[in-house]
């Protein structure tokens, strides 16, 4: 099933999509609707006595508006740390984002003026469902509530400054995620899709999810030693290569420039950067 977080009426809700309408739930994003029932996906399936809406008439928001921790992976597929220059780490590389990093899966995207380096990242998005700590890898895909497609828009010359790379990350409004979260059977645990990413019609990262390091359950495992992943968190699971830090020279975005990030059975996002200060969400 796929289930959105939808602009109703003014307002955000959480909602069902079946095909040709969405059904309205009474919960403002899908992270809250998670927390609710505790991670159970499944349960917000079975509520049927709210509102439905036309597909055609739904402006679709990022699913995890709300969500208590946003955990990302860097350096999580071999090209990708070939490319970068950097070695294999024998541990997940582990950083964090903030919500009001995240903007819409159509959002338009502000390039700050402080920054030259603005750069694209295509990833699979994992929600978490029921709380996970102290999890074995092998039950660690027990604890997810669906995936999800990320862009994790990093800025190279902030993310630079410093060995941490936090500071790279977090611009505001500039991860866009979404469409959907997809639940795990629709796309098999996301263990082998197909990962694009354009600029302007361009192809500039084409690969696959079973290219990752550290896979999904072995990064929820992992996690999980060190905090409580909670209902409606977001982890981001990493890139391949092609990004523009990557290229030789390197190619980053400007004003004008659309992306569209797409991952195979979750989604697609496609994200105009604007100048500061003009963008449209």
């Amino acid at each position: 099933m796929r289930f959105a977080t939808i602009d109703f009426q003014g307002s955000t809700r959480a909602a069902i999509d079946f095909g040709s309408h969405y059904r309205i739930t009474p919960f403002p994003d899908l992270s809250e609707a998670l927390r609710k029932f505790d991670g159970d996906i499944m349960a917000l399936a079975d509520i049927t006595e709210f509102d439905s809406v036309d597909a055609e008439n739904v402006s679709l928001l990022a699913p995890t508006k709300t969500p208590n921790k946003i955990i990302c992976l860097g350096l999580n597929f071999t090209d990708h740390v070939a490319e970068m220059r950097r070695d294999r780490a024998q541990y997940p590389t582990l950083f964090a984002k903030y919500p009001l990093t995240l903007t819409d899966p159509f959002a338009s995207i502000d390039k700050p003026a402080i920054s030259d380096a603005m750069d694209w990242e295509v990833e699979v998005g994992v929600v978490i469902g029921r709380p996970a700590r102290y999890v074995s890898t092998q039950d660690a895909l027990d604890h997810v509530a669906g995936y999800t497609v990320v862009n994790d828009v990093s800025f190279r010359d902030y993310q630079n400054r410093t060995g941490q790379f936090l500071q790279g990350k977090i611009f505001e409004r500039t991860t866009p995620v979404g469409p959907w979260l997809v639940t795990r059977d629709e796309v098999d645990d996301a263990k082998d899709l197909a990962m694009t990413l354009t600029v302007n019609g361009e192809v500039m990262q084409n690969g696959r999810s079973s290219q990752m390091i550290f896979s999904i359950a072995e990064t929820i495992s992992y996690v999980s030693q060190i905090l409580t992943l909670e209902p409606g968190d977001l982890i981001s699971m990493g890139t391949p290569s092609g990004v523009g830090a990557g290229r030789t020279p390197q190619r980053f975005l400007t004003p004008g420039d659309v992306m569209e990030s797409s991952v195979e059975g979750i989604g697609g996002l496609s994200n105009r950067i604007v100048t500061a200060g003009s963008s449209t969400r």
